[in-house]
Parts: C-alpha cells; structure tokens; sequence
C-alpha cells in the first residue's frame, strides 16, 4: 500500500478525532478529512479498531519524533529556569499548534478505558513523559528522583484538559492564565521540601 497516502489517512483520522471526538470517528470522515475517494480509509483500516489502531500508532509515532528532538537539542535545561521556560512552552505548543494531536489522545485514552488492546498501544507515551520528566529534572541539577518526576509528570497531564477547554474561570483557579508563572511554581513546588529525591 501506498505509505504517503496512508501516512495522510492516519493524520486526517487525528484530525477527525480531535474535531468530532470518538463517535464522529468514522471511515467516511477520514475519506472526506483526507479529500480522498469514498472507501480509501476502509481499504487501508478494515474496520473501526484498525483505525483506532491506525491513529494511537500515529500518535505514538509523532510523541517519539517530538522526543527524539528534545534528545537531540542539546543536554537538556541547565537549571529551574530553562526548565520553567521548556515546560511553558510545552503547554502553550498542547494549547496551540499540538491541539489536534493532544485531543486526539485524550480520545484515544478514553477508548481505551474500554478496549485493553488500545491502553496498551498508548502505555508507552505516558510511561516515556515519566522517563522524559525525570531526565529534565536531573539534567537541570534538580532532586529527580520517582516521586518528583511523578508529581510533575502528573501535574502537567493534569493541566491538559483544562488548558484544551479554555474555559477562563477554571484557567484563572488553576494559574493556567500565566503559563510561565504557572510552570515556575510547578517547577518550585516539586523540587522543594524534604520528601525523597
């Protein structure tokens, strides 16, 4: 099969995902997402799971891309600061231009809450951000331990749905008004007191 057109189907299923959530998941969707002819999806995704099947693996691909630059940027940030400004720009990219992608995992997650065989395809992007925290952490001299790369890697997923809703009261509760005032105290948080490091 053609691995241009098929690369295509599974962005525009992404696309679909993020914009109709999972119901409006559909082979005809991704057809007209990808302007391409009526049962281009259905020959490439046979069935509803290959597609589902189709965008976590998309997914995960584009996580490891997007990790992979991260890695190749250099050693990481050199202190609370750099890694402050790294985690803000994280999330306004979640708030922005990586919206589609961010809600189509939130989708993904959701579905697979009910089909063990999707959580499973997705346990390697949520298990690499707690691999990918802790490295940050130690790489700007910071306490790194499991339970500080936890608690950050939590408070970032946590942040998620609430920055995707935009909803301003809740913005405003939550400190995601100020992303840069919001990642600093995040970073402070986590890596004072005298729990483990």
């Amino acid at each position: 099969m053609n691995q241009d057109r098929r690369d295509r189907l599974r962005d525009a299923a992404i696309a679909v995902l993020a914009e109709a959530g999972g119901r409006g998941l559909t082979h005809r969707a991704v057809d007209a997402a990808a302007e391409v002819p009526t049962g281009t999806a259905k020959n490439y995704f046979p069935t509803r799971d290959a597609l589902l099947r189709a965008v976590a693996e998309r997914c995960l691909e584009q996580y490891r891309a997007v990790s992979a630059a991260l890695a190749g940027a250099g050693p990481g940030p050199a202190d609370a600061d750099q890694l402050a400004a790294l985690l803000a720009g994280l999330l306004r990219n979640t708030a922005g231009p990586g919206r589609p992608r961010v809600l189509a995992m939130l989708e993904l997650q959701a579905e697979g809450a009910r089909r063990p065989w999707l959580a499973a395809l997705l346990d390697p992007i949520a298990a690499g951000d707690f691999a990918a925290y802790t490295h940050l952490l130690r790489a700007a001299g910071l306490p790194s331990g499991p339970d500080r790369a936890g608690a950050l890697t939590l408070a970032l997923h946590g942040a998620v749905p609430h920055l995707l809703a935009g909803a301003p009261a809740t913005l405003a509760a939550a400190g995601l008004d100020d992303l840069d005032l919001f990642a600093r105290r995040l970073v402070a948080s986590v890596c004072s007191g005298t729990g483990p490091a």
